[in-house]
């Protein structure tokens, strides 16, 4: 099957194996009915793809649908399948979640085999499922993370930290504050957004993948792709320490943040589906709430919550500390449920 990372220097590109994650869902009796497009090798959230034309957002053309897994939300949104797998490196399963209304799962990095995926940043990277429902993100799951099921939760018992209200939207942050009252021990916790001087870590990593095939076929990259490649290998190495340093410097303040807490609840984006125009306007507002939890590794679900800006739907975040993936999935489960008999 042509795989091409969304780059037309792969457009007749066809492996020779069957990446693991995918062959653990066949194995389990789920079938491939499609590829779908992304953002060009998979750095960027609009999916507006210069070689394969634009994914568009099944509930408003207009608006964009995220990325960089945005065909992967946009199929769901548009009933063209029932399960999508996806890939996460700044937010890129729970950005296009939020903006089709939609569910998206990012697990515990390392988690899911990335064997065959093309790699962004590999020390952020992640797979994950991506559904219209919570459990058929958990079935998912499931298939990828053999032995891996859901805890039974009750939301009584659960102590959440809530951060991040004051950068939404009104009816976002409405939307959301509505469905954490569901949590009964909640509390507003100061969590720390990811600084600017970590990033070179994320573009050196973005660096060393495409070093070579960026000196060889500069010229057959998108405008936007190209650009971000181009800062990513300006990176020096002093920046790249420096930013080795902030991050792990930032681990330790957000995990100092969401001490004596069992789940971290926010917005998902400060907004709805933004309208379409180019990634490099987008980028910093979208990622900023979901990228943190790429830096920490942490596994983090976006959840549709109701109708906010625009009628469009908003997206709440639950995120659990490394390796709590059974325990996020049984409260977000029971939130779902929550939410539903609440509509």
């Amino acid at each position: 099957m042509t795989t091409t990372y969304g780059s037309a220097i792969f457009r007749d590109h066809v492996p020779e194996r069957t990446a693991p994650a995918v062959a653990l869902l066949e194995a389990a009796g789920y079938a491939v009915v499609g590829k779908t497009s992304l953002h060009e090798f998979a750095y960027g959230i609009t999916s507006d793809n210069p070689h394969f034309g634009p994914v568009l957002n099944p509930l408003d053309r207009a608006r964009i649908p995220g990325g960089s897994s945005g065909g992967s939300a946009a199929a769901l949104a548009a009933g063209l399948c029932k399960t999508a797998l996806g890939t996460d490196s700044a937010g890129s399963i729970r950005i296009p979640a939020a903006c089709c209304g939609i569910v998206g799962f990012k697990p515990t990095h390392g988690l899911v085999p990335m064997d065959g995926c093309w790699p962004l940043a590999p020390s952020y990277d992640t797979g994950g499922p991506m559904a219209r429902d919570l459990h058929a993100c958990a079935r998912m799951l499931e298939a990828l993370v053999p032995g891996l099921a859901p805890l039974e939760i009750d939301l009584e018992d659960v102590t959440v930290g809530v951060a991040w209200l004051d950068r939404a939207d009104p009816l976002v942050r409405a939307r959301i504050e509505e469905a954490a009252a569901f949590f009964p021990n909640r509390t507003e916790i100061e969590l720390p957004l990811l600084q600017e001087e970590t990033y070179p870590v994320f573009a050196r990593e973005a660096a060393d993948v495409h070093r070579d095939l960026f000196a060889e076929h500069r010229d057959q990259y998108g405008d936007n792709v190209r650009t971000k490649i181009e800062r990513c290998l300006a990176v020096t190495d002093e920046e790249y320490e420096r930013a080795l340093e902030a991050r792990r410097t930032y681990v330790e303040d957000f995990e100092e943040a969401t001490a004596g807490v069992d789940l971290v609840l926010a917005p998902t984006l400060e907004c709805v589906a933004p309208p379409r125009m180019d990634d490099l306007e987008l980028r910093e507002r979208l990622i900023r709430l979901t990228y943190p939890f790429n830096a920490t590794g942490w596994p983090a679900l976006a959840l549709p919550c109701g109708a906010a800006e625009g009628g469009l739907p908003a997206s709440i975040s639950l995120a659990a500390p490394r390796d709590r993936d059974a325990y996020l999935l049984g409260a977000g489960l029971e939130l779902e449920a929550a939410l539903s008999a609440s509509t």
